[in-house]
């Protein structure tokens, strides 16, 4: 995915997660803050959609095991717990059970978050 790719990725995500807000973040700037996924760490993404802080997508059920693009398979999460799911989970196949419970949680607390964009994109 290309960069400007990535950004749009990010804001079309952003659109859909309750726990980001457009915020004064300095000297007048406005930012995109809200919270990781997994830890709910404050994050913050450029109204442009360039990661501020260590935001990174998060595709809940991998792409290497069958997840897609689809909105609602993503969430914006910290790049600690991103990576960390990666190395401890996702290579585990689906069939195993710990990486089927946080698929479940996180398909939950996307659900949750969920919010209908805006008509006008953000």
């Amino acid at each position: 995915m290309s960069r400007s790719g990535t950004h749009k990725t990010l804001l079309a995500i952003i659109a859909t997660d309750k726990t980001f807000e457009r915020v004064e973040v300095g000297d007048g700037e406005e930012a995109w803050v809200g919270k990781c996924l997994h830890c709910n760490t404050r994050l913050t993404v450029a109204l442009d959609g360039t990661p501020v802080s260590r935001a990174t997508i998060e595709h809940i059920v991998p792409r290497g095991l069958g997840g897609t693009d689809e909105i609602a398979n993503l969430a914006v999460a910290c790049s600690g717990c991103n990576h960390e799911k990666g190395v401890r989970h996702d290579p585990n196949g689906l069939g195993d059970p710990k990486l089927q419970a946080m698929i479940a949680r996180l398909q939950e607390r996307r659900r949750q978050r969920w919010r209908d964009p805006a008509p006008d994109g953000a």
